[in-house]
């Protein structure tokens, strides 16, 4: 009776936000920016810390796309608060399957994966704050 008691008067927890907004890529390489598309959240970069290669050009990926607006994560939301998906590496197009939430620092934490999260790796995105120019330049 006590266990049954301490459950229903235990607070509820309340689930993580949403990670919607612009993140630091956890190098501070990049900045992508998530938000929703339809019933999901899809993540498009939005700024690189080197928008031009050394001959001038855009970064692309091995399509000839460029880096700056590509969508490179698709995420659905689930049960436990998570959101789970998709993220493409640009630059040799990999495709990882990813599980992403915001800490209680409000950092996101993505972990990337192949067969499951077992095997993979976390990396943490702190937000960003910063401004951008339309050429995916990070301004100061």
């Amino acid at each position: 009776m006590a266990v049954a008691f301490t459950l229903v008067a235990a607070p509820a927890r309340s689930a993580p936000p949403a990670p919607i907004g612009a993140w630091w890529t956890e190098d501070k390489g990049g900045v992508i920016r998530i938000s929703p598309c339809g019933d999901e959240l899809c993540g498009r970069i939005v700024g690189q810390d080197e928008p031009r290669t050394v001959t001038g050009d855009v970064p692309r990926t091995p399509q000839g796309t460029p880096h700056c607006g590509l969508m490179i994560l698709r995420v659905s939301a689930a049960a436990d608060g998570h959101w789970r998906g998709s993220i493409t590496d640009p630059d040799d197009g990999t495709v990882w399957r990813c599980d992403l939430v915001v800490d209680g620092q409000g950092a996101l934490r993505l972990r990337g994966y192949v067969l499951t999260p077992l095997f993979g790796a976390t990396q943490v995105w702190p937000p960003f704050e910063g401004h951008l120019s339309q050429a995916c330049d990070i301004l100061p």
